[in-house]
């Protein structure tokens, strides 16, 4: 599974990845950028906290989850485990 986030300005300090049975998290903190103009018209981004949860079709192997921000954009690459686990059940 791999999910793509749209991330501008932000580094790889103001983001968090959290998975947890079957939930990934994205969270972190956009902060408001100082302008050298003290008058704005229109602030077209917000700042503060963020938070999203994506809740993953299981199995997916937590032990090999990959994150790499760049120009903007925040790829998480989550692999799904090799184990099935599917077994047959007997109708007695």
């Amino acid at each position: 599974y791999v999910v793509m986030m749209e991330l501008p300005g932000l580094t790889q300090d103001d983001v968090q990845l959290q998975y947890h049975e079957g939930r990934l998290t994205i969270s972190g903190t956009r902060r408001e950028r100082e302008a050298t103009c003290e008058q704005f018209h229109r602030i077209e981004r917000g700042h503060g906290n963020f938070s999203r949860t994506f809740q993953l079709p299981l199995p997916v192997d937590a032990e090999h989850i990959n994150a790499d921000l760049r120009d903007g954009v925040l790829t998480v690459t989550c692999p799904k485990t090799s184990d099935a686990s599917v077994r047959r059940v007997h109708i007695s």
